[in-house]
């Protein structure tokens, strides 16, 4: 299992309670866990995810409660989306995705992590609002341009080029290709 930790707004969105949070460590993976982040942009409801690792970043605009609520399902459908924009090749795809058929729920632990995704977050409200709201045909292109920016959390290095380091690295992904 894996975990996407959500923070104290999000848990309050999802109707998560402590009890229905985890408390111990995943297991292993080459990417681990995410953390999540509810934000607005124009009053509307958004989700902001972030890979613990490498800073891999993406959004999920305009959203419902109900479609909030079904957080896995929409984590694992973004990623793929993203994940393809960014041309990773369909085997890499489901290797990824495969370690997240089991995703629990967590605290956030990481305040570099979340230093990070508030910087995101400015990002994103800003180029989103700038380049027309957050159903402009723009918000995949303020995606891959967000995961170029040098992070400082990361060593001054583009999550994007992270997140290729690690497939790389990964004999299970590289082997399958």
């Amino acid at each position: 299992m894996q975990l996407i930790r959500c923070t104290k707004k999000l848990q309050k969105e999802i109707g998560l309670k402590q009890s229905d949070l985890c408390t111990e460590e995943p297991r292993f993976s080459y990417l681990g866990s995410w953390h999540a982040n509810l934000i607005h942009i124009d009053r509307r409801k958004c989700l902001l995810f972030a890979n613990d690792r490498t800073l891999f970043n993406f959004i999920v605009p305009d959203l419902s409660r109900a479609q909030i609520r079904d957080l896995k399902k929409l984590f694992k459908s973004y990623l793929s989306c993203v994940l393809a924009d960014e041309g990773f090749a369909d085997v890499e795809r489901e290797r990824i995705l495969a370690e997240y058929d089991e995703i629990g729920f967590a605290n956030t632990n990481s305040k570099s992590v979340l230093g990070s995704m508030n910087d995101l977050a400015f990002h994103y409200k800003y180029s989103i609002l700038e380049s027309g709201g957050v159903h402009s045909p723009a918000v995949p292109e303020t995606i891959r341009r967000l995961n170029r920016m040098p992070m400082s959390a990361i060593k001054e290095v583009f999550p994007i080029d992270a997140l290729k380091a690690r497939v790389q690295a990964t004999p299970i992904l590289r082997a399958a290709n």
